[in-house]
């Protein structure tokens, strides 16, 4: 494995991460510059089940809330809609390598943090794998390890 510092300059948008437990992996994808949206990600299971991720940034408080979804409808979708394929939202934050805390960066605005933490990830997908059976994601905790960044 490469070491860590040597993505230390993967922009947001092209990194990779790898659940600190388990073999879910966690990728950014480049996207068009939305006027809501700052980043989009997807959730990949080794069983190849993917959740599409996307980040908004909130105001006036400045958050990066994340929303991560599965087989959400197509193109208009009620906020009853939008919530029941939603498994988890919640604010991005990312780790450095000497423990400080940040908010994740906006797509073209900022590097890869070393560590990204989700919270309560891990037990919203468990509530969501409860009450929906075996479609509902598997839980990878709540920590992502940055592994790598796409070229």
């Amino acid at each position: 494995m490469v070491a860590q510092s040597a993505f230390a300059a993967c922009p947001v948008e092209l990194a990779v991460y790898k659940a600190e437990r388990g073999e879910v992996s966690l990728e950014f994808t480049p996207g068009e510059r939305e006027a809501a949206v700052s980043n989009r990600f997807r959730l990949l299971y080794p069983d190849n089940a993917i959740l599409e991720g996307l980040v908004l940034w909130t105001e006036p408080v400045p958050r990066p809330v994340g929303l991560l979804m599965k087989n959400c409808p197509e193109g208009d979708t009620t906020g009853d809609e939008l919530a029941a394929c939603t498994p988890w939202r919640g604010t991005i934050y990312g780790v450095s390598k000497t423990g400080n805390i940040s908010l994740l960066p906006r797509q073209g605005e900022g590097a890869a943090p070393e560590k990204l933490l989700l919270p309560d990830l891990e037990m919203a997908l468990h509530q969501a794998e409860r009450l929906g059976g075996a479609e509902a994601p598997k839980a990878p905790g709540d920590v992502f390890v940055l592994t790598g960044c796409q070229e």
